[in-house]
């Protein structure tokens, strides 16, 4: 017997904030704002994983070159 494991490929903006380890309004908060990508399927939100992993490396990204 073989067992398939199926993926998520779109997550909600609650899930997001969980990979992010942020609150729930912040995390809206950036989707409303552009800062982290979404889709809008019916009356909800939807994020790919790569989108949060987008936000993440953009903003690891400008924070290293205030450091600098």
């Amino acid at each position: 017997m073989t067992t398939t494991v199926i993926k998520r490929k779109w997550h909600t903006t609650a899930e997001a904030a969980d990979m992010l380890g942020f609150g729930l309004s912040k995390t809206k908060m950036l989707v409303l704002t552009g800062e982290i990508r979404s889709v809008k399927v019916g009356r909800n939100r939807r994020i790919l994983p790569a989108w949060v992993d987008e936000y993440v490396q953009r903003v690891t990204a400008d924070a290293e070159r205030w450091a600098s």
